[in-house]
């Protein structure tokens, strides 16, 4: 059974978390999945055209704001 992870995608304003599973086998473990891969620039892809509907099909969205100091 795969293990999963939290992956965590930033661009711009927005942050996104992806849920992947990472694999165990092989020379080159741990390592993700092409179908992981892709889903992760999916989300890439959507946050950096501020398609948020899109990216949330994939995972938690949230929007970073600046804490002033």
């Amino acid at each position: 059974m795969p293990r999963t992870r939290l992956e965590f995608i930033h661009e711009g304003r927005y942050a996104a978390e992806v849920t992947v599973a990472r694999g165990e086998e092989g020379a080159w473990a741990p390592y993700l999945s092409p179908d992981d891969v892709r889903r992760l620039e999916a989300v890439r892809s959507a946050l950096r055209r501020g398609d948020l509907a899109e990216a949330a099909k994939y995972g938690r969205i949230f929007e970073l704001k600046p804490i002033s100091t």
